[in-house]
């Protein structure tokens, strides 16, 4: 057997974590078309994510293989797809998803993956244009002006059935809560509900804009919000724990939160990282 022969051989029965090392990459699945977190931008991969992945890579002494991936019906689709399976389409499966929803139901229900390292509490928030009036007010208060929001996201479900559905017909479905908030710049809306990431990024992506950041609650939200993480495959035990560790350092040492701040985002600390 060739010593690249060999090699090969070695890697293919590696732990997870000695096979990247040995490979010299960490292939990095990430969600397309998802600002401020993951999106193509002239061809290569931006975002915070992005900039988390390579990190993550760095600190194993790897390059970073990042892949985007458009979301399917579920995030059980996108876990199949991107951590333990692979797409159906010829998608090779990631060594390492980000932007997973760190939940215990979640958790319970998916026995190919292992949930680790929550580093973010994502919540959902509102704003309002220049002109666009009193943006503490409830939605109600925007009824007649245009509206932006994600199509078939918790802020439509929230803004079609808010006080009897008296905003249904105001709203203007855009592909992404970034869209919806960014649309807020050039006047073609007065009001959005977008996740706060998406709101901080699309302001300090348009600062000159005006537009007003909600500070009080929404009323009735049905969601308070969720912390993200990372998942590998089960048996990817040594290599989720590694990248766990990274993204601890990440967090104490400021390096998470710089990210975040490169892209006009607060970073938040994930609730179930403080229990």
């Amino acid at each position: 057997m060739t010593l690249t022969a060999l090699a090969s051989a070695t890697s293919a029965f590696a732990a997870p974590l000695e096979k990247v090392k040995d490979l010299g990459v960490l292939r990095v699945g990430l969600y397309a078309d998802n600002r401020p977190w993951s999106w193509d931008q002239g061809g290569k991969v931006a975002g915070i994510d992005a900039d988390i992945a390579r990190a993550l890579a760095e600190a194993l002494g790897v390059r970073a293989d990042v892949q985007l991936f458009f979301a399917g019906e579920d995030i059980s689709d996108d876990l199949r797809n991107v951590v333990w399976r692979g797409g159906l389409l010829g998608f090779q499966p990631c060594d390492v998803m980000l932007h997973v929803p760190f939940e215990r139901h979640l958790m319970q229900a998916e026995d190919n993956v292992v949930f680790l390292a929550p580093y973010y509490r994502e919540t959902f928030g509102a704003a309002c244009s220049r002109d666009g009036g009193n943006c503490e007010a409830v939605p109600a208060a925007f009824k007649g002006r245009p509206i932006t929001v994600e199509l078939a996201s918790i802020p439509d479900f929230y803004l079609l059935g808010h006080a009897g559905g008296v905003l249904a017909k105001d709203l203007v479905h855009v592909p992404t809560g970034y869209d919806a908030a960014a649309a807020l710049a050039n006047g073609s809306a007065e009001f959005t509900v977008a996740t706060t990431a998406q709101i901080e990024s699309a302001v300090a992506d348009h600062a000159d804009a005006g537009i007003k950041v909600r500070k009080g609650p929404l009323p009735m939200m049905m969601s308070p919000g969720w912390d993200i993480g990372i998942a590998v495959k089960e048996n990817s035990r040594n290599l989720g724990f590694r990248l766990e560790e990274i993204l601890e350092q990440m967090i104490a040492d400021g390096r998470m939160a710089a990210i975040f701040k490169s892209h006009g985002v607060t970073w938040k600390p994930a609730l179930s990282a403080q229990s």
